[in-house]
């Protein structure tokens, strides 16, 4: 067999750069450490550039929360709390490791499973499941006959809704069911407060119910007791799409959207401009929960960047030096 080859060792010259930070970067923090707290234009002088430039410049620094421009200043984080962020960094991506890991183990019997059929004899065949895996076709033409030909709750999923061109369309058709005195609850991830408060507030109007939270698995729609609508595989697709009217399996995704209902949080209060979040309560939880950066900032539609900045500051405000140490401190102070 013949030998896999190593990835190239990285050059360790320091604690810092053992713990991930570039060579360059640590030069760049070195030279950045004794002008933390002084105005962005001397800063941008001594680096001989101007204060325009001064992101661009320190771009790795600032995407990874080590350096930070706000109200016309730079601070950079003091050697300790370097270390402790850098430590933490490196905490995360060995979680992440483990996940992919625990993910690729937990897939390992579904390779046995997707293989069984039962033998002669084993079971006796009483007819096939109610329903079609079907593609092509006019999904919102599906959509529209089935919400205007049942009666039942109409429990939505829409992770991405309001990018479809659709939208508005289905809109009217689900303004049309609420007016007849139909109920439709309708659950969105937390970054549509962000994206598409208006459409939030289109609904809501309307009299639809309207919960959000962190995020969830796929797009579905359930009108309860008769039909599932969901794509296949699970996502965001539009098709292939299966239509299922097999009541067991109805009636379990409608409990499956319960639960996820009984999560969410009702829709903030209404303004004329946009609902109102608690961008720092929904921080901290996140970091409570022992969510990654990346997962924050799709959470909360919010850029990579953004969420550094706001952890690091959260850190910052909160006296502490680690995320665990910030969520124990939030807790003390009653923010949790």
């Amino acid at each position: 067999m013949p030998a896999v080859p190593r990835a190239a060792r990285r050059t360790v010259t320091s604690v810092l750069t053992a713990l991930g930070l570039g060579a360059d970067d640590e030069r760049r923090y070195q030279q950045l450490l004794p002008l933390s707290g002084g105005p962005v234009g001397d800063v941008a002088t001594v680096l001989g550039t101007s204060p325009d430039r001064l992101p661009e410049l320190l771009g790795v620094l600032l995407d990874r929360g080590i350096a930070h421009l706000r109200d016309g200043r730079l601070t950079v984080l003091p050697l300790p709390a370097l270390v402790a962020h850098l430590i933490d960094e490196q905490a995360e991506t060995a979680a992440r490791t483990r996940e992919r890991l625990h993910d690729l183990a937990q897939a390992i019997p579904y390779l046995v499973a997707s293989s069984f059929q039962p033998g002669p004899g084993q079971m006796e065949q009483l007819g096939g499941l109610d329903g079609e895996l079907s593609a092509g076709g006019n999904a919102l033409a599906l959509l529209t006959e089935l919400i205007e030909t049942s009666q039942g709750d109409l429990l939505w999923w829409r992770p991405d809704a309001w990018r479809m061109p659709r939208e508005s369309a289905i809109s009217v058709v689900v303004g049309r069911a609420v007016a007849s005195g139909r109920r439709s609850l309708a659950i969105y991830p937390m970054r549509a407060l962000h994206e598409a408060p208006e459409v939030l507030q289109a609904r809501a109007r309307q009299g639809e119910q309207v919960r959000v939270i962190d995020e969830m698995p796929t797009r579905m729609l359930v009108i309860r007791g008769t039909h599932a609508v969901l794509p296949e595989p699970l996502g965001f697709a539009d098709e292939p799409r299966l239509l299922v009217r097999q009541p067991a399996l109805v009636g379990a995704l409608a409990l499956l959207f319960e639960s996820y209902w009984d999560q969410a949080v009702a829709l903030p209060d209404l303004d004329t401009r946009r609902p109102r979040v608690d961008i720092r309560g929904n921080l901290l939880r996140q970091l409570a929960a022992g969510a990654k950066d990346e997962q924050i900032a799709r959470t909360l539609g919010l850029s990579l960047r953004t969420v550094r900045r706001r952890v690091a500051g959260l850190l910052i405000e909160l006296g502490v030096d680690t995320r665990f140490q910030a969520g124990v401190e939030a807790v003390r102070r009653g923010w949790l």
